[in-house]
């Protein structure tokens, strides 16, 4: 099952655009669209294509519910951060 963000469109060059989710930003390909999309919409994209074009209100209703599901998860503890890295292990090395 994939999961669908509202993604707001920032810049359109042909059938590219640039997205913001979040404050993270990604190039999509506007070739699946149906509908005429600008600057400021909002679209659903699947696998680096934007596959549909959203209403402003449902987009920030949905948006709404994604914030509510973020903070429900900082309020049980869990991090928004990414996971931190791990030491690498080095082996030492033995000279005969």
């Amino acid at each position: 099952m994939c999961l669908g963000i509202p993604s707001k469109i920032i810049s359109i060059e042909n059938l590219k655009a640039t997205i913001d989710v979040y404050g993270a930003r990604r190039d999509i390909s506007l070739m699946l669209l149906e509908n005429e999309v600008q600057v400021g919409d909002y679209v659903i994209v699947h696998a680096g294509f934007a596959i549909q074009k959203l209403q402003e209100d449902v987009a920030k209703e949905t948006l709404g519910y994604f914030n509510q599901y973020l903070e429900a998860l900082d309020a049980e503890g869990f991090s928004q951060q990414p996971a931190t890295k791990t030491k690498k292990k080095t082996k030492k090395r033995v000279n005969a």
